[in-house]
């Protein structure tokens, strides 16, 4: 299975302390270079994914090639989006993790399958991973 992570569902996970289900349900994850800048070059928030994504050896970094069809998105959303669903395109992701609602618009004009951070926290609990999301909700909601 292949797939592509923006960067809000890493930092959500990372934050509510369930980076770990990333690697439990996708196992290796792709990651567009503009996702790895803004989680780990720019990633200065507390409880961020930066150290997460640094260390976790399932996460590949990937170079975007068609950098004008990411130049056309970026009029409608911003550089980690953008290189997300260029980089899905470019490499027929079987899922992309993403939570921003123009993104996510954008993913279901392409037929690109999508889920969003508390999707992940709800498919973990049906494969038994968590035995409650609530909880979780909550914190990622404060």
């Amino acid at each position: 299975m292949i797939v592509v992570a923006n960067t809000t569902p890493l930092i959500g996970l990372a934050t509510i302390q369930r980076f770990d289900l990333l690697k439990q349900l996708f196992g290796e994850i792709q990651i567009a270079q503009a996702v790895y800048d803004e989680a780990v070059v720019r990633g200065r928030e507390e409880g961020g994914a930066k150290r997460e994504v640094v260390t976790a050896q399932w996460i590949k970094t990937v170079r975007v090639r068609d950098r004008l069809a990411v130049d056309v998105l970026l009029d409608e959303m911003d550089w980690g989006e953008a290189e997300t669903i260029v980089l899905a395109r470019e490499i027929r992701a079987d899922w992309v993790l993403m939570d921003e609602k123009r993104g996510r618009r954008k993913l279901a004009e392409l037929k690109l399958n999508k889920i969003g951070t508390l999707g992940i926290l709800l498919k973990a609990k049906q494969l038994g991973l968590l035995t409650a999301i609530r909880p979780d909700i909550r914190v990622y909601a404060e």
